[in-house]
């Protein structure tokens, strides 16, 4: 049996119970890199841990694979994929682009997902059909917007200097092409293309994690998101997000060199 919203609801509304007190207050931040900066607070574990609990005690058949908490039953045919604050580094630093990232696979891919951001009271949920906003600006159903031009587009990432060598190069040659590029929204930048505000996010180096919430709630908006060859993107890595074919289209033929 697959879960509801309500259930979905009552994630998110566990994880903002932990992560929303904590933020702007000047969180407990560890480094879990011993080269670089790798973030972690207390809001990361304790939501997560929220979420694991209401996992385990209504879903017990079901996996588990989480950022701080480790994984379990990863074979399983449902598997829940947590991020409980994707944009760390934004958190820790006072600004609203972070979220908590729920995502569920089955047999390796995702049928649902939910983006919340906490502060500014936004959630955004695919039910394995359609995807849906909920927020300041009411309720609705999301839908990307019509792009016909890479030139015409407006794209995000976390940051260029995420990108290394090639990867790099092939970056530059989409950012050089679109109308408008973007910097630091995290999974945030997913959501407004989701809800057709923007038209591309591109991304390297992220995890299962990072994407597992996010690929439901941009799929059933009627966008794509698939990884750098075209494949399917639930194992993370290079990542591309459009919201119309044309622009995936055009930005794939550079991103693939």
């Amino acid at each position: 049996m697959l879960p509801d919203r309500a259930f979905f609801d009552r994630l998110a509304d566990a994880a903002r119970q932990e992560t929303l007190p904590r933020f702007r207050v000047g969180a407990d931040v560890v480094n879990k890199e011993a080269s670089g900066f790798d973030p972690v607070t207390e809001g990361d574990r304790a939501a997560e841990a929220a979420i694991r609990v209401l996992i385990e005690r209504h879903f017990p058949d079901h996996g588990i694979l989480g950022e701080e908490h480790g994984s379990v039953g990863l074979d399983r045919e449902y598997v829940w994929v947590i991020d409980p604050i994707d944009g760390t580094r934004a958190f820790i630093s006072g600004v609203p682009v972070w979220g908590t990232l729920i995502g569920l696979y089955r047999n390796g891919e995702a049928v649902m997902g939910l983006i919340d951001q906490p502060f500014t009271g936004e959630r955004y949920f695919a039910d394995g059909k359609v995807s849906h906003y909920a927020g300041p600006d009411g309720t609705k159903t999301l839908s990307t917007r019509p792009c016909n031009s890479l030139s015409d587009a407006i794209m995000f990432t976390t940051s260029p200097h995420l990108f290394t060598d090639t990867a790099k190069t092939r970056y530059e040659a989409v950012q050089d092409k679109v109308r408008l590029f973007r910097y630091g929204c995290d999974c945030y930048a997913y959501a407004l293309l989701a809800a057709g505000h923007i038209d591309l996010v591109v991304e390297c180096g992220l995890k299962p994690y990072d994407v597992g919430g996010l690929i439901p709630v941009i799929e059933q908006a009627g966008g794509i998101i698939t990884n750098w060859d075209g494949g399917p993107a639930e194992m993370g890595g290079l990542i591309i997000a459009a919201g119309s074919r044309t622009v995936y289209d055009e930005a794939m033929a550079l991103l693939r060199g």
